[in-house]
């Protein structure tokens, strides 16, 4: 029988052999408190020493009072010293300089941002260690981002990229099983359906998955006639 995973409430969901928790893992969702940054359950983020402000150690850039939102899916996988520059750090690049002069004024009543891109990351997203994500990136479903990438753009569904500026190197399945899994959104699942399709998704198995689906489906239309 499948083992449960962690509750979406706990805010450090790994348990170590002596039973403590370790502090250096967190469900994201649980302690971030600025509400530009929006994050989905199970989405988890680690480091060796637990920062007192999560939101403020991976987005630097981005504070309450910004226009944008970082937007991260549920199930991700955020590794140690991932950093998200948000469109608040951006300068405005039209002129004869860069320099932010407006940012000094007393009065700021007059300035305009130049970006205001949101930066949008899907769902079981795992982004290796170092890697940069910059203002207005898309990144898509089930995306690896490899060790100290640094991306912008669009990233497709269920691919790995590398390099700055990160490229894509593959495609992680063939079309059919990524189109299956766009239509499954198994991310999406109640806890129940996810614990029981954990070795099909482990495996991975496409047809299991699809009979869990199928058998919890029909027991929740059942349960709502």
């Amino acid at each position: 029988m499948p083992v449960p995973f962690a509750v979406s409430t706990d805010t450090h969901p790994v348990i170590l052999p002596d039973g403590t928790r370790h502090h250096g893992t967190v469900f994201l969702k649980n302690v971030i408190d600025n509400p530009r940054f929006i994050v989905g359950d199970y989405t988890y983020a680690s480091r060796f020493d637990a920062p007192d402000d999560w939101a403020a150690t991976l987005a630097p850039y981005l504070f309450p009072f910004s226009l944008e939102t970082l937007r991260i899916g549920r199930f991700c996988q955020i590794a140690l010293n991932v950093t998200f520059v948000t469109a608040s750090a951006n300068h405005a690049m039209d002129g004869l300089t860069t320099y932010p002069f407006g940012t000094f004024d007393a009065d700021k009543s007059g300035m305009t941002p130049p970006d205001t891109r949101d930066t949008i990351i899907g769902h079981d997203v795992w982004i290796g260690y170092g890697a940069i994500i910059c203002p207005g990136a898309r990144i898509g479903n089930g995306v690896i981002i490899g060790a100290g990438a640094v991306v912008r753009g669009t990233i497709p569904d269920f691919t790995i990229v590398t390099g700055n500026p990160a490229q894509v190197v593959r495609h992680r399945f063939d079309p059919e099983t990524t189109q299956a899994l766009q239509d499954l959104v198994w991310w999406d699942w109640p806890p129940e359906a996810i614990t029981a399709a954990r070795p099909a998704l482990e495996r991975p198995d496409i047809p299991a998955l699809r009979e869990i689906h199928r058998e919890f489906s029909l027991a929740n239309h059942s349960t709502s006639n």
